[in-house]
């Protein structure tokens, strides 16, 4: 198994391994209609509001990450501010300005995105957060923390991967992995205490992404592990997934 889909991965990549993001759209200078917008330090809610431009003052819209909109005063700051903020902003027309919608689109050329998945690491039970940062719609770069939860013992996973995402344009997006890590073994001992055992982990495997809504998506994987013990053997495992995770 572990063969096959490594011979999968190295097929897949050759394909379609050199696309890359479309240049950015042009700036628009935009006047605010309402009351006042709101600039945030970044693209969210839980960024801190650093500047305030009232009514009638015109801005530089530079670039758009689903429903925020990256923008620059008449005083060369620049900011976020929400959709909300800018419904009543007039266009160069003096027409109210026709704010782009994130779609499944979005989704094919998201830069980032982090989520959470439990499953089932060789028996035991796994719970799973991960960061991904896309280099081009087929390539990602991705870090993950994992907790195991066994009959015999726990454990700790940390891992690096590489992705390749093989129709970035489609809604169910199938993708390769290719990655290593470390794993650290937490024994259950009853008379003796045994020893944590750290052994370094590598693995393949392959999943898809399903997009769901706006900023939201459905994940699920499969992967095959070779643990690298001090032992006369390495042990191999399989482990399945599955859960959501958030787009921006």
């Amino acid at each position: 198994m572990l063969r096959t889909l490594v011979l999968s991965l190295f097929l897949v990549t050759g394909l379609a391994s050199g696309a890359a993001h479309t240049g950015p759209k042009p700036s628009l200078s935009v006047e605010i209609a309402d009351p006042y917008i709101e600039m945030h330090t970044g693209p969210g809610r839980g960024f801190p509001v650093f500047n305030v431009v009232p009514k009638g003052e015109t801005i530089v819209v530079l670039k758009q990450r689903t429903d925020w909109f990256k923008v620059r005063d008449g005083r060369e700051r620049e900011g976020w501010v929400h959709r909300e903020q800018l419904r009543l902003t007039l266009g160069p027309d003096r027409q109210p300005l026709d704010l782009p919608v994130p779609s499944r689109e979005d989704f094919s050329a998201h830069r980032r995105e982090i989520g959470f998945m439990v499953g089932d690491f060789g028996g035991a039970s796994v719970i799973n957060a991960y960061f991904s940062w896309a280099f081009n719609p087929h390539l990602s770069g991705e870090i993950g923390v994992s907790h195991l939860l066994g009959d015999a013992s726990n454990g700790q996973m940390g891992t690096i991967a590489l992705t390749h995402v093989v129709r970035p344009d489609w809604r169910i997006q199938p993708f390769v992995t290719i990655g290593t890590g470390l794993l650290r073994v937490d024994p259950k001992g009853t008379i003796v205490q045994p020893v944590d055992r750290n052994d370094q982990v590598a693995f393949v495997g392959l999943g898809a992404k399903v997009y769901l809504t706006q900023r939201f998506i459905m994940r699920g994987e499969y992967k095959s592990y070779v643990t690298f013990t001090d032992r006369d053997d390495n042990q191999e495992n399989n482990e399945w997934k599955l859960g959501f995770a958030f787009f921006f």
